[in-house]
């Protein structure tokens, strides 16, 4: 890994597990043992390095995707759920709810690439959700969008009440997810 690729896997961890403002390229050069200079010379400024950030996560989606594609809808969802719980054993959050809370602080450009990662997000998991109600295997009866929307921020919303209260509250969360899907009401 070069010294590029671990200057944005260390700002992912600390974004994802102390805040996109709580850190700064003092603390990733201390902790890779470089000087400032060899941040900026990569990433002029910390939106530089929060937009690769972003798109290193559009780029972990799209290989999802290719990943779950011939997967049945109930699977997808699934292992969506659990990229959620892979965050959460290792002490992080997701990336759309490390950075959803500082939309408001960032330039137009960095704001411009979360909005595309959680568009992409919302537009596979609705594509997923309506193949899965239209095979008989899910359960609801609002809109597919609205659907994934609520899927989403109940996920993102367990995962950062889970930082408070207990891991096992997310599990919980996580299974009356898909258990909201699978129910007939």
């Amino acid at each position: 890994m070069n010294t590029k690729e671990k200057i944005v896997q260390l700002a992912d961890a600390f974004i994802r597990t102390k805040g996109c403002n709580a850190f700064s390229f003092g603390d990733i050069s201390k902790a890779l043992n470089i000087k400032n200079a060899s941040i900026h010379y990569h990433f002029a400024t910390k939106s530089a390095l929060i937009i690769a950030v972003i798109q290193k996560h559009r780029d972990l989606l799209t290989k999802f995707k290719k990943r779950v594609e011939d997967e049945d809808p109930l699977d997808k969802i699934k292992l969506f759920l659990n990229t959620y719980s892979m965050a959460r054993s290792e002490g992080k959050i997701s990336i759309l709810g490390a950075l959803a809370g500082d939309y408001f602080t960032f330039d137009e450009h960095t704001q411009l690439e979360l909005k595309v990662l959680t568009d992409s997000t919302l537009l596979w998991l609705v594509e997923t959700l309506k193949a899965g109600k239209d095979q008989g295997a899910f359960y609801y009866t609002t809109e597919d969008k609205t659907k994934a929307q609520m899927v989403v921020t109940s996920i993102l919303g367990a995962e950062q009440l889970s930082r408070i209260s207990y891991d096992h509250d997310f599990k919980q969360a996580k299974e009356g997810i898909i258990n909201d899907l699978i129910n007939r009401k």
